[in-house]
């Protein structure tokens, strides 16, 4: 059955049932930004989690942010824990690629971090993202507060107005709670790829449209 999902989610009983522990090491420091990968995190700093494509390039966007203080690669939304990323590529695990982003939100909005994640991909392709397909390139967002909620659903309306003017087809980007979806971080040589691998695959490419939340700014 390997592969047999990778355009459809697995059922629970059809996922791979994972592990208790994480079967590899995670580095402790993000290489660009020399913070802590999994914490904990200064006080004040708040947490997003976002699935847009493959996760070297959505990681390398995010932690380009002024504001954001580091950036770690998992998987999430799925069933299986602890996973491999042999087991997610499976497609029987139902995570998804994600980026978990910490960051200052004195210096970036959470609607800055949403117009990021909006235009730089493209949220109508279901399970794939431009040439990578599956299940674990699908469109998502995970939410850790009510406000968090709140804004990423304003925003969706928002873009899909404005991707409806343009012939685009309906958003399919899940946006729910990360209670039940917690990220389990990638292996080491996932975590900050392309600044270990400067010429490596992003795979970003959004829709060329403006989102219209968020004033987010990037350094160089």
């Amino acid at each position: 059955m390997l592969y047999a999902f990778k355009t459809r989610l697995p059922t629970t009983e059809e996922a791979l049932p994972g592990r208790a522990e994480r079967p590899f090491r995670v580095p402790e420091t993000h290489t660009v930004l020399g913070t802590p990968l999994l914490g904990p995190y200064p006080e004040g700093m708040e947490v997003a989690d976002f699935a847009l494509g493959c996760f070297w390039g959505a990681e390398r966007r995010f932690w380009q942010t002024a504001g954001v203080w580091t950036t770690l690669v998992g998987y999430q939304g799925g069933v299986t824990a602890n996973p491999t990323y042999e087991e997610v590529c499976s497609g029987m695990t139902g995570h998804t690629e994600g980026v978990r982003v910490v960051y200052d939100p004195a210096e970036v909005s959470y609607a800055d971090l949403l117009k990021i994640f909006w235009e730089s991909h493209d949220p109508t392709q279901g399970y794939r993202q431009g040439n990578d397909v599956g299940t674990q390139y699908r469109s998502a967002i995970f939410t850790h507060t009510p406000a968090q909620q709140a804004v990423a659903e304003e925003s969706r309306e928002a873009y899909q107005r404005v991707l409806s003017g343009s012939g685009y087809e309906r958003i399919t980007t899940e946006i729910s709670s990360a209670g039940p979806h917690p990220l389990y971080p990638a292996e080491d040589y996932h975590q900050q790829y392309l600044d270990k691998n400067p010429a490596g695959y992003c795979g970003m490419g959004g829709t060329g449209l403006s989102c219209p939340v968020g004033v987010a700014r990037a350094e160089g």
